[in-house]
């Protein structure tokens, strides 16, 4: 049978490794990361202050060792609140910690009472796991997969059902043991448990820092920087995929294709700065305007393309002259240099049968069509 001692030790460096692979991840400025690691620090730093019990005083090896495993517990779970940017503290945590502390204190100087210690300590334990796990699991990002943080509040789950049991138990004072350090088997049981907790959690949160860093990987290929739309190949995946879906359920889609007016000529007279502020405009002024399900991207340039599911082309129009309104009653920032600009829009909806490129085809036609006509005016396709 593994001694406490020898449990505690193996914890501790595995532990020391989890600390040293979060460490790693420091550069990449990961919201919560802070909290994780000195959460594992301080974990490592209570399991050797709990292995000196019988050798200093209870005041470190029992009431100092269990509110600083408390407080590592605790730095877990503000570090899940804000990798996914929560803003409610969970006060009721910070409280029952402080209670916890007390409590310790006196079944350790007033009234001594292991069971009592044991208890209280397991269930603000399981109360954290607990509030661990539902934290994660309310706070996933509907557009982000799900196996790392289902790792994490499974994990959560079954620590959290842990620490309960092994409460009920010392609490119901079904065990004669009178130190943490016993080795009898059913401590040895319920350590070897909480050898698990550490690398488990430790891995679970590596797991989501790494989903954190393929989510900003994936913005950089899919989402075009200056102007926050989606990038030409993001919108063409998109706009293929709703197209299949109109496809099979027989309802229209429409697609218009913008082109910034004299957009040259704003960057030759008003220099690239302008430019870039006009782009950055435009953009911000469709998305506030698009509705839920429509699709904006930017296809190069001064381009950019609408695709409107379960839409047909006259309403296509009306949004999109409703958008050109929008326009012509805002104002440029100051620091473009210049007061107005204007767009030009090409339209129509998908035929059945129809592939994507063709679909661009008339539509690109139909914008070429606005641009001989003056500019500023939407065309639908022939």
């Amino acid at each position: 049978m593994f001694s406490p001692v020898s449990i505690l030790v193996v914890t501790v460096l595995s532990g020391l490794m989890a600390t040293a692979v979060l460490g790693s991840l420091v550069p990449a400025a990961i919201p919560g990361l802070g909290c994780w690691i000195a959460a594992n620090t301080l974990a490592i730093v209570s399991l050797l202050l709990f292995a000196t019990q019988g050798h200093v005083s209870p005041l470190v090896s029992i009431v100092m060792a269990n509110e600083v495993l408390a407080v590592s517990l605790l730095l877990v779970l503000e570090g899940c609140r804000r990798f996914l940017g929560r803003r409610r503290r969970m006060f009721d945590a910070y409280a029952g910690a402080v209670a916890v502390l007390l409590g310790i204190n006196y079944w350790t100087f007033f009234a001594p009472n292991f069971d009592a210690r044991v208890a209280v300590a397991s269930a603000l334990h399981a109360y954290l796991y607990a509030s661990i796990a539902w934290v994660v699991l309310r706070g996933r990002p509907a557009d982000r997969p799900a196996y790392s943080y289902n790792f994490v509040t499974i994990a959560a789950l079954l620590f959290c059902f842990g620490h309960a049991a092994r409460g009920l138990i010392y609490g119901l004072g079904e065990l004669n043991q009178t130190s943490l350090m016993q080795a009898t088997p059913i401590n040895a049981a319920f350590m070897g448990i909480g050898i698990l907790a550490l690398p488990c959690m430790s891995t679970g949160i590596v797991m989501l820092a790494h989903d954190r860093l393929a989510q900003r990987l994936e913005r950089l290929a899919n989402v075009d920087d200056l102007t926050g739309a989606w990038s030409r190949r993001a919108f063409m995946l998109k706009a293929q995929t709703l197209i299949d879906a109109a496809a099979r359920s027989s309802r229209p889609v429409a697609l218009a294709i913008i082109d910034i007016d004299r957009f040259k000529l704003i960057n030759d007279t008003y220099g690239h700065a302008a430019g870039d502020s006009v782009l950055t405009h435009f953009a911000a002024l469709v998305q506030r305007n698009l509705r839920a399900g429509d699709v904006f991207g930017r296809l190069g340039g001064e381009e950019f393309g609408v695709l409107c599911p379960h839409t047909d082309v006259a309403e296509a129009v009306v949004l999109l002259e409703r958008l050109r309104e929008r326009l012509a009653s805002t104002t440029m920032p100051q620091e473009a240099g210049m007061s107005a600009y204007t767009f030009s829009v090409g339209a129509d909806q998908h035929r059945p049968g129809e592939r994507l490129a063709a679909l661009m085809v008339r539509v690109d036609a139909a914008l070429y069509t606005a641009k001989a006509s003056g500019r500023d005016r939407v065309v639908v396709s022939a």
